[in-house]
């Protein structure tokens, strides 16, 4: 494969620009080569370390596990211990936010349910959301989002 630009990589890898800056500037991908005129300038083994990181971080590893995740990708010498453990520990992570999320989905599913089609001083979800203690399922370790 040819040398890529950055737009050219971000064009192969679906992942934009400033992602992949951000990338070399933390560490995760390793600083390109450049040209003359200073223009970064990757190789195919950008290409496969970049997919790399776009997948895990699909799959919802930190940048701390996937700093960890390829230092060992780098070094196939190494046991794979950490890396069998960090993917153990962010499966009981999704599986702890999708029961979090069944109970929020439950949680609206009977409020939508038992709303009122009248005034907002007879709504249901008004009334729910105004007092937690309505609630039937915990949903309280939920995280609120920004």
């Amino acid at each position: 494969m040819p040398a890529l630009t950055i737009g050219k990589l971000a064009k192969a890898t679906d992942v934009k620009v400033p992602t992949i800056r951000f990338y070399e500037q933390i560490g995760l991908l390793l600083k390109p080569d450049r040209t003359e005129s200073d223009r970064r300038i990757y190789d195919d083994r950008a290409v496969r370390r970049l997919a790399f990181i776009k997948h895990a971080r699909q799959l919802g590893f930190s940048v701390d596990a996937i700093r960890t995740l390829l230092d060992l990708a780098d070094h196939p010498d190494y046991a794979c211990d950490d890396a069998n453990a960090l993917a153990a520990e962010q499966l009981t992570s999704i599986e702890t936010k999708i029961a979090q999320l069944q109970a929020l989905r439950s949680e609206l599913k009977r409020m939508v349910a038992t709303s009122c089609r009248g005034l907002a001083g007879d709504c249901r979800v008004i009334e729910t959301l105004a007092d937690h203690a309505l609630c039937v399922t915990d949903h309280s370790t939920s995280r609120a989002l920004p």
